[in-house]
C-alpha cells in the first residue's frame, strides 16, 4: 500500500479522499490555488501545496506543477478525483513517465472512452446496445443537418468530449438545427477544446441509468445501478440507488453490458457506465443503449457505497497499488435504498444560475451524510463549480429512505447566498418522484411547481414579516427594549422567492409586538426568547447576512434581500436599457456593435461562468448605444455589458 497520496483536486472530493486515506493509514498531499489557500481540503490533508492562480488553467489543470508537487512532497501516486484532469490521458502519461501511479485506468482505456463517437462504436464491437445515431467523422452542417433527418426529429446534438451537458442541445424541427449546432459546437469548443459533436435520436421517455464498474485490468464486476433521472440543464440534481421499478433480468442484463464494455477496454479502477432507458411501458431488457462511460470516480458515489457497504477510494488505492479485486461479483449484493442530493450555490427562479457568497451559516442533519468541501465562513468561488455538499441518506426501503431525505434537507441550514435548498425539498416531496415515476423530464414538466414557494400562503407571509423585522433590526426588541428613536412606523422592501413585497409594521408594547401588513394581510406578531413568532406559525430561524435574511422554518428555507428603495427606483428607470451580467465571469463573446439594431430576445453576448454558457439577451427592440465589454473581460455580477438607446418617449 502507498505511504503518500497526492489529491489532484479541490472540494469535496478531495475532503472525500482525504478521509478514507487517512482511514488506511495513508497519508495526503493537497494542492490548491490562491483562491484556495484557506480551503477546507487544504485544512484536512497532511501536507499542501500551491501550484497557482485561481482559474483552473493557471492551477488544477497545470500537471506538470501538480506532478512536481507529488515529487517534491514524497507521494507515491496521485487521484485525480473527477473533473479536472481526471480523464486527461496525456497527464496519465505523465504521471507514470516520472515513476509515480495514477490511482485509475490506463491513458489507452480514457482515449477508448474519451470520445463519446468512437466509444459507441466499440461498444457495438463489444455487443454493448447503443443509441440510434450519426457518430461519423463528417463535421460539414449541411451532412450533420442531413443525419438528423434521417434519425428523425427530436434529435440531440451532444459534443463528442466532455459531459455535464455541456455542447449538447435538444433539437424538435429542421428549422432549428442550425442554430442549435452552433451554438452547442461553441460551447462543446469552449468548454473541451473540441467542437465536434455528434447526433442521436432524442428518447421521448428516458431514463439515465448508470452501472458503477470496477476493474482491475483484466476482469471487471458491477455494483448494481444508480438512477440520475432527476435533471435540470442536463446535470443531475437527485441520484438514487438501487433504480425504481429495475426487476432481476433488466439488472442482470445491463449488469453484465456494462461488465462487457469495461472488460473490452481491460479497464482498470472505478468507472461509470451511463445508459439511457426507454420508460415507456417500465423498463425492458431490450429497452436500454449506451451513452458513454465515464473513466472516473462519480459525484453521486455515494449512494452506491451506502447500499452495497463498499468503500469505492479505498477499492482505488488497493487495486491501483496492486491488490486483486477485494470481491467477487457474487459477493456484492443489495442492501436497501439510498438517494443523494446536490446542494447548490444557484439562484433557481432564475433559472438555476450559479451564486457566489460567502456562507455564512452551514449545518447538516446528524443523521444524514454530507459530504462538503466548504464550512460555515467559507466563500463559493466564482471560478469552480458552485457545489455546497452532497446530502445521502440511507433505509431500508425505497419509502422510508425518502422520508428521511425529506427530513435530512428540513434540518439543513444554509445562509450567505442563495441555494436550492427548497427546490431540493420540494423535488423530494413530488408525488410522482414519491411513486418513482422519474425520468428526466420530470423537472421541466412540473418546473413551476417545484420552484414556487412551499409552505402555503400562511406560511410564506409568515415567514416574510419574520424577515421584514429581522431586516429592520428587530431581532433583540425583548432585551434591548424599544427605544424612543425607533420609528413606531416602518416600511421595508424584500425581493426574493415569489418576487418582491412591501411589509409595513407598527409596533407596540415596549416593541414586543408587531402589526404587519402586507400582500393585503394582516398579520400580528410578538417577541419571544426564542425569536418572532408570528400568527401562531413555528418560531423561526433567522441569519441577516451581507444585505439578506434567510428565514428557516421546518423543511422550508425563505432567502429575502433587503431592498433599498433608492435602489429600485433606479432599476425601474433602467428596465430593459441594459444587459446586466447575472454573476460575475468571463465574457466569452460580444454579438453585438454600438449602432446595430436588435431585436426582443436577440443574443447580445455570451458569459461563461462556475463552468456554464450563459446567453444575455436584449430586453426589447432597439439599437445598441454602447458595448461595455469585450471578449475575454472577467466582469463582476451587475456589471453593464451593453447598453440600448433610450426608448423614444410618445
Amino acid at each position: 500500500m502507498f505511504t503518500r497520496v497526492l489529491i489532484a483536486n479541490r472540494g469535496e472530493i478531495a475532503c472525500r479522499i482525504i478521509r478514507s486515506a487517512r482511514a488506511m493509514g495513508v497519508e495526503t498531499v493537497a494542492v490548491y490555488s490562491d483562491a484556495d489557500a484557506g480551503a477546507m481540503h487544504v485544512a484536512l490533508a497532511d501536507h499542501a501545496v500551491h501550484i497557482g492562480g485561481p482559474r483552473p488553467a493557471d492551477s488544477y489543470l497545470r500537471g506538470e506543477a501538480i506532478i512536481a508537487a507529488a515529487m517534491a512532497t514524497g507521494a507515491e501516486a496521485i487521484h485525480p478525483g473527477y473533473g479536472f484532469l481526471s480523464e486527461n490521458p496525456d497527464f496519465v502519461e505523465s504521471v507514470e513517465a516520472t515513476g509515480l501511479t495514477f490511482i485509475g485506468p490506463s491513458a489507452d482505456a480514457i482515449r477508448a472512452m474519451g470520445l463519446k463517437d468512437a466509444a459507441k462504436r466499440l461498444m457495438q464491437q463489444a455487443g454493448v446496445p447503443v443509441v440510434p445515431g450519426y457518430h461519423g467523422a463528417d463535421q460539414g452542417e449541411a451532412h450533420l443537418a442531413a443525419e438528423a433527418e434521417k434519425i428523425g426529429y427530436p434529435v440531440l446534438i451532444k459534443a463528442v468530449a466532455g459531459g455535464g451537458g455541456k455542447g449538447m442541445r435538444r433539437v424538435d424541427a429542421a428549422k432549428d438545427f442550425a442554430t442549435a449546432l452552433a451554438s452547442a459546437r461553441a460551447e462543446a469548443a469552449g468548454a473541451f477544446g473540441n467542437d465536434a459533436v455528434l447526433i442521436e435520436k432524442y428518447v421521448s421517455h428516458p431514463r439515465h441509468i448508470e452501472v458503477q464498474v470496477f476493474g482491475d485490468g483484466t476482469r471487471a464486476v458491477h455494483l448494481f445501478e444508480r438512477d440520475c433521472s432527476l435533471q435540470r440543464r442536463h446535470q443531475k440534481v437527485i441520484e438514487e440507488a438501487p433504480a425504481p421499478g429495475m426487476t432481476d433480468e433488466v439488472r442482470a442484463a445491463m449488469g453484465a453490458a456494462a461488465v462487457r464494455a469495461a472488460e473490452a477496454i481491460g479497464y482498470k479502477g472505478a468507472g461509470t457506465i451511463e445508459f439511457i432507458a426507454d420508460a415507456t411501458g417500465g423498463l425492458r431488457a431490450d429497452g436500454f443503449w449506451f451513452m458513454e462511460m465515464n473513466t472516473r470516480m462519480q459525484v453521486e458515489h455515494p449512494v452506491t457505497e451506502a447500499i452495497t457497504g463498499v468503500d469505492l477510494v479505498e477499492w482505488q488505492l488497493r487495486v491501483a497499488a496492486g491488490e486483486p479485486l477485494p470481491l467477487g461479483q457474487e459477493d456484492l449484493t443489495i442492501s436497501g435504498h439510498a438517494f443523494e442530493a446536490r446542494l447548490y450555490a444557484e439562484d433557481v427562479p432564475a433559472g438555476f444560475l450559479p451564486a457566489t457568497g460567502t456562507l455564512a451559516v452551514l449545518d447538516f442533519a446528524p443523521a444524514a451524510r454530507a459530504d462538503t468541501g466548504v464550512r460555515a465562513g467559507d466563500a463559493i468561488s466564482p471560478w469552480y463549480d458552485p457545489m455546497i455538499a452532497k446530502i445521502i441518506v440511507h433505509g431500508p426501503t425505497r419509502n422510508i429512505a425518502r422520508a428521511r431525505l425529506v427530513q435530512a434537507l428540513g434540518q439543513t441550514r444554509v445562509a450567505g447566498t442563495v441555494t436550492n435548498l427548497g427546490f431540493l425539498g420540494a423535488l423530494a416531496r413530488h408525488g410522482g418522484f414519491a411513486r418513482g415515476e422519474v425520468d428526466t423530464g420530470l423537472i421541466a414538466r412540473d418546473l413551476a411547481a417545484l420552484t414556487e414557494g412551499h409552505g402555503g400562503a400562511d406560511l410564506r407571509r409568515a415567514m416574510l414579516g419574520a424577515a421584514a423585522l429581522v431586516g429592520a433590526g428587530l431581532t433583540t426588541a425583548a432585551t434591548a427594549g424599544f427605544t424612543l428613536w425607533q420609528p413606531l412606523e416602518q416600511t421595508i422592501a424584500l425581493e426574493g422567492e415569489g418576487g418582491a413585497v412591501t411589509v409595513q409594521f407598527r409596533l407596540s408594547h415596549g416593541g414586543k409586538r408587531a402589526d404587519l401588513s402586507l400582500d393585503g394581510h394582516h398579520v400580528a406578531a410578538r417577541w419571544t426568547d426564542a425569536g418572532w413568532q408570528i400568527e401562531g406559525q413555528p418560531r423561526f430561524e433567522t441569519v441577516s447576512a451581507a444585505g439578506e435574511v434567510f428565514v428557516f422554518a421546518p423543511g422550508v428555507t425563505l432567502e429575502c434581500r433587503i431592498v433599498d428603495p433608492l435602489d429600485r427606483e433606479a432599476a425601474a428607470g433602467a428596465g430593459s436599457d441594459v444587459a446586466l451580467s447575472p454573476m460575475p465571469g468571463l465574457v466569452r463573446a460580444v454579438l453585438v456593435t454600438a449602432g446595430q439594431a436588435v431585436v426582443a430576445g436577440e443574443r447580445l453576448a455570451v458569459l461563461e461562468a462556475m463552468k456554464m454558457e450563459h446567453a444575455l439577451t436584449a430586453g426589447r427592440a432597439g439599437v445598441v448605444a454602447e458595448v461595455l465589454c469585450a471578449a475575454g473581460d472577467q466582469v463582476e455580477a451587475g456589471a453593464i455589458l451593453v447598453r440600448l438607446e433610450p426608448e423614444a418617449e410618445a
